[in-house]
């Protein structure tokens, strides 16, 4: 393995800053902007509200990005590990002694800002299950043996986070390290038969459920039973994004949001006061942001030389992916209501920070895309 100093010349650190994704960072950008805007309208124009602490959290983890990016993908190849370790650590302290919130203990004060360790978390799984694969090799993932390690990966932080209790943030967990299998060459009989498992395991998995996520699922199949109680959320978002029509009410003009029927607008359900204002075209346009931030994602996992670059960008694209579609789903009643911000838009520290540090790894995937990684 080359030592980790060996870009001494600073034309090739010239060379580096080059092979940042200014097409990506403009994206990134746009989408923070949208949010910016969103948020601007939710505080009814008063940008101290929301908006302010919005953009000062994306200029923060805008700097990390730039740092992360520049960094050598070897040191976060070796720190893959320890990485997770102070994941599962963080998690360890909130059950212990996190700061409760909302019915759930799920953040650790920290004075200037309130983090959620499983917000990191979800890096740390991609980054450890990254490491993992690379480690191994593709040939030899066939093997059911193999997989155990990255199984007990995964287990560890679902069933922490499982405790807060956060369901929608353990699925999440537990969908991106299923696309990171995926994408490392598992055989394709495993899904089909997790696919399975699953699905036999639901009457079982139900009789644990908290009586707010089994009143959430009922919901979800009927909103109409109790429409001023446990489906209040999801009926007013549906009003809201119906009567957006085909370019919207205008401009912090939506009554649903601005006449609060519309709870948790500038965190779970901005989404639906964007497109109550601004239509079906501005959600088109969120729609095709994502979209276009996924397919530069999966376009640097591509071009990646070595393993871990291509399953570290990829898995952590899907990870945004993932939260993002979540989020507009649920807020459209197609799946339960479950939590999940939208990455970038909704009002949040650490969601925004997580989101950034992804998002550094990934561009730094295409900066060090022809490093040379040996097994470890």
């Amino acid at each position: 393995m080359p030592p980790l100093n060996a870009l001494k010349d600073p034309h090739d650190w010239l060379y580096r800053l080059k092979q940042i994704n200014l097409g990506l960072i403009i994206l990134i950008c746009g989408f923070a902007g949208i949010g910016f805007l969103a948020l601007y309208s939710a505080g009814s124009g008063d940008v101290d509200k929301w908006a302010a602490s919005h953009m000062m959290r994306f200029g923060v983890g805008f700097v990390a990005m730039l740092v992360i990016c520049l960094i050598d993908i070897r040191w976060w190849y070796r720190l893959s590990y320890p990485f997770y370790v102070i994941g599962l650590l963080l998690l360890v302290f909130v059950e212990i002694k996190g700061h409760t919130g909302m019915g759930a203990q799920r953040w650790i004060n920290l004075g200037f800002m309130v983090l959620q360790p499983s917000e990191l978390m979800k890096i740390a799984v991609v980054m450890a299950l990254a490491r993992y694969f690379q480690a191994i090799g593709t040939d030899d993932i066939k093997g059911l043996k193999v997989l155990i390690t990255p199984a007990i990966l995964v287990a560890l932080p679902v069933g922490l986070v499982l405790l807060q209790p956060d369901l929608g943030t353990a699925l999440m967990i537990c969908m991106a390290a299923a696309a990171m299998f995926f994408i490392a060459g598992t055989t394709i009989w495993l899904f089909i038969i997790g696919i399975g498992g699953g699905i036999a395991a639901i009457p079982i998995a139900w009789q644990f459920l908290h009586d707010y996520q089994k009143q959430r699922v009922l919901t979800f199949m009927e909103p109409e039973r109790d429409p001023l109680g446990a489906g209040y959320h999801i009926t007013q978002s549906k009003i809201a994004i119906g009567s957006g029509g085909i370019e919207g009410k205008g401009f912090m003009q939506g009554t649903q949001s601005h006449l609060n029927f519309l709870p948790e607008k500038q965190t779970d359900f901005i989404f639906t006061l964007w497109v109550e204002e601004t239509g079906f075209l501005g959600g088109m346009a969120i729609l095709l942001l994502l979209l276009a931030i996924f397919a530069y994602g999966y376009w640097i996992s591509f071009r990646c030389k070595h393993a871990y670059g291509r399953l570290l960008s990829l898995g952590l694209t899907v990870n945004f992916a993932l939260y993002a579609f979540i989020n507009i789903a649920m807020v459209m009643g197609l799946i339960p209501v479950v939590g999940a911000p939208l990455p970038l838009v909704s009002y949040g520290g650490t969601a925004m920070l997580a989101a950034m540090i992804g998002f550094g790894l990934v561009i730094c995937c295409n900066v060090y895309r022809d490093s040379k990684l040996v097994r470890m």
